[in-house]
């Protein structure tokens, strides 16, 4: 067998971690190709990177440059499958102990858009892209990414294809909406080995009785959130929407306080609040139903809407009839909200460091240059994980276990901060700039924006149950 040619290193740790998935590509030009690939994601710019931004050339005019339709022939039309190599990534995740998934993370569900113009793009179409407020022409993914309190990654991600796109439109057997692309990937994220407390997803999510059903029939637990106002049938007076349900929740002022349960939410800088949770009924869901209406809140009195939840959970009241027979252990408020919680600063996070690595600004045509490039950017992603535990290895041995009053989100992120540590200036001509740096600094503001470190609950004072420690940047 002829051996294969050596391919040029990439800049530092990049390389020990490219060359991992060496035996995944078959070629010198599709190694090489990888390589350039996530240096150019990885390496500062003062604009979008497109292929001339990742080659490090002028735009327009650095177009025809070899260093640009070399990148663009890797991406658009070389053999190589991003489903292998994606497949890789996460068995690399998996393997390392600083990165495996545990039973305490959270799978989160969500689906994010980009605008592109036109109409010849694979996937594009007039509908909601979200990051906008409004419909427009755009292409929408949906992700799947699992998290705990010190790290989060992409697991998955599927381009959604608008129902226009399929000659029998809606009614085209190819045709799948969203919440079946979400559920299929909440699957295959278990069939990769990938453990996690729950499934935790938004009210786009929540609301649909036959999305959860989907993941209820898998023996996937979820905390999803609800709508507040989003209203089922009921008898006379009975509550007929989840705010409804939370007004009817037994108080008598701050010294009584009824139904209500004190959670502690922790918060990176410090900051502790005091939220309170519930059980609640509605219809169908109560406390011991097979789904939960959990809401919680800042304060039960006012119900604000900003700092309120209404959550549908399945996972099983403490000393409820549900507990012994369920194939899930049970969940005090504290845990449903830390779900929750965990869910939330994902979504934020995530879309900030998805565009300064430039997953939106791909400027190709074809389904299968989309996915790729999404594979590569993912790739990209996780690498900064990598060369920061290598650095920075996590000062305990055990993965965190599932346990009520966990911290949350950290302090919000300016975006004018978050931009410096991917637009420190544009690259003159066709050399490649060294990513490591830039990567350091990328994943130390991830690091500094994940939750905080573990906050008691009032139910757990006095138990001196150890935790693990916080990881620092």
């Amino acid at each position: 067998m002829t051996a294969r040619r050596p391919c040029p290193a990439a800049p530092g740790p990049l390389e020990g971690y490219a060359a991992r998935f060496d035996d995944v590509f078959g070629s010198f030009a599709q190694r090489r190709g990888f390589r350039e690939y996530l240096a150019g994601l990885l390496a500062p710019r003062d604009r979008s990177k497109t292929l001339t931004a990742l080659a490090g050339a002028e735009p327009v005019a650095g177009a025809q440059h070899r260093s640009v339709q070399r990148l663009q022939f890797f991406l658009s039309e070389s053999r190589w499958d991003a489903d292998r190599v994606n497949a890789r990534r996460l068995e690399l995740l998996l393997a390392d102990p600083a990165t495996a998934a545990h039973g305490g993370g959270v799978l989160v569900i969500d689906d994010s858009g980009d605008r592109k113009d036109g109409a010849k793009t694979a996937h594009v179409g007039h509908q909601w892209p979200g990051r906008y407020g409004k419909t427009d022409n755009g292409v929408v993914t949906v992700t799947t990414l699992w998290a705990d309190e010190r790290l989060y990654y992409p697991v998955h991600a599927v381009p959604y294809t608008p129902a226009g796109h399929f000659a029998k439109g809606k009614s085209d057997p190819a045709f799948r909406t969203k919440l079946a692309i979400g559920a299929d990937l909440a699957i295959r994220a278990r069939e990769a080995g990938f453990k996690f407390r729950a499934v935790a997803a938004d009210s786009a999510c929540g609301d649909q009785d036959g999305f959860r059903g989907e993941l209820a029939e898998a023996s996937l637990p979820f905390v999803m959130a609800l709508k507040p106002r989003h209203g089922t049938w009921a008898y006379g007076a009975d509550a007929y929407t989840p705010a409804d349900a939370a007004r009817a929740l037994a108080r008598d002022g701050p010294d009584d306080p009824g139904d209500w349960h004190e959670v502690t939410r922790a918060f990176r800088d410090g900051r502790t609040q005091t939220w309170y949770a519930a059980d609640a009924t509605l219809g169908w869901r109560g406390p011991d139903g097979f789904t939960r209406l959990v809401v919680a809140t800042a304060d039960p009195g006012t119900l604000p809407d900003k700092a309120t939840w209404y959550l549908a959970a399945s996972l099983p009241r403490p000393g409820g009839p549900r507990e012994d027979s369920s194939p899930h252990p049970a969940a005090s408020l504290a845990e449903i909200v830390r779900i929750y919680g965990i869910r939330h600063w994902t979504g934020q996070g995530y879309k900030q460091v998805k565009d300064q690595l430039g997953r939106a600004d791909f400027q190709v045509r074809s389904d299968v240059a989309i996915r790729r490039h999404q594979a590569l950017v993912n790739c990209a992603f996780c690498f900064c994980w990598d060369a920061w535990f290598a650095d920075h290895p996590p000062r305990h041995n055990a993965a965190p276990q599932p346990e009520p009053g966990r911290g949350e989100r950290g302090p919000a992120r300016r975006r004018t901060a978050a931009r410096t540590v991917l637009a420190a200036g544009a690259a003159r001509g066709t050399r490649l700039a060294l990513p490591l740096d830039n990567a350091a600094a990328l994943v130390a503001g991830m690091v500094q924006g994940a939750p905080a470190p573990a906050a008691a609950s009032p139910d757990q004072l006095g138990r001196r149950r150890l935790r693990p420690a916080p990881l620092h940047p």
